[in-house]
């Protein structure tokens, strides 16, 4: 993993986690933030308490001033595993079309749209486009985000938005390969950890095998 020196270095955003590599391009680098607020590899979760939340959540310019409540604070978390999901489906092929999402992903989503407060907006260039506002309100920021997802889904580079391969890591990263089939958000790390996992289990296997020769 890459330190915040280099970071810094890219000029990243300061909502870009520490952790992060493999960065999608503006704007779908918040989306990919967003999700990697949450490192279950490492049991962190920039969004597990309110002051934290508020904070992250203010600085990547998803809610305002206003104090948010409990209850909005457990809806980021939900939308957040909600979009972890909608990335994972990137992952079954080079266009997606992985496993339909379940009603229970669906569920965060559908109600933060029910909130959100969407509106049309025309731009210097005449071209028309919906806008998600600037209200500060926790459900327009989360309409920020699926618009910016709407937006990579029409230019193609949503689907290099992936989660890693690792079941104990599901780290969102952005594919860059020309084959589209990268697999790891670090293969230094988390392609070694798989490697050495396997390894272990075979050696098991055969050590089983041997006792039971025996």
């Amino acid at each position: 993993m890459i330190l915040r020196a280099s970071l810094n270095s890219m000029r990243l955003p300061s909502w870009v986690p520490e952790l992060q590599t493999k960065h999608a391009p503006m704007p779908l680098l918040l989306v990919q933030s967003f999700v990697n607020t949450r490192d279950p590899d490492e049991g962190t979760d920039m969004l597990a308490s309110m002051d934290g939340a508020r904070a992250w959540l203010a600085d990547a310019g998803l809610l305002g001033p206003g104090a948010a409540r409990d209850g909005e604070i457990r809806r980021a978390r939900e939308v957040r595993e909600s979009i972890r999901a909608l990335i994972a489906r990137n992952g079954a092929g080079l266009g997606g079309g992985g496993e339909p999402m379940t009603a229970e992903q669906l569920r965060p989503l559908e109600a933060a749209l029910a909130e959100a407060r969407p509106r049309l907006a025309v731009g210097a260039d005449g071209g028309v486009r919906l806008d998600a506002g600037s209200s500060g309100r926790l459900a327009d920021g989360i309409l920020r985000l699926l618009l910016i997802i709407r937006d990579a889904q029409a230019d193609g580079t949503w689907s290099r938005l992936k989660l890693c391969t690792n079941r104990e890591c599901q780290w969102a990263f952005f594919d860059r390969s020309h084959s589209r089939r990268g697999a790891w958000c670090d293969m230094a790390t988390c392609g070694n950890k798989i490697k050495n996992r396997n390894l272990r289990a075979r050696r098991a296997q055969e050590g089983r095998g041997e006792r039971t020769a025996g």
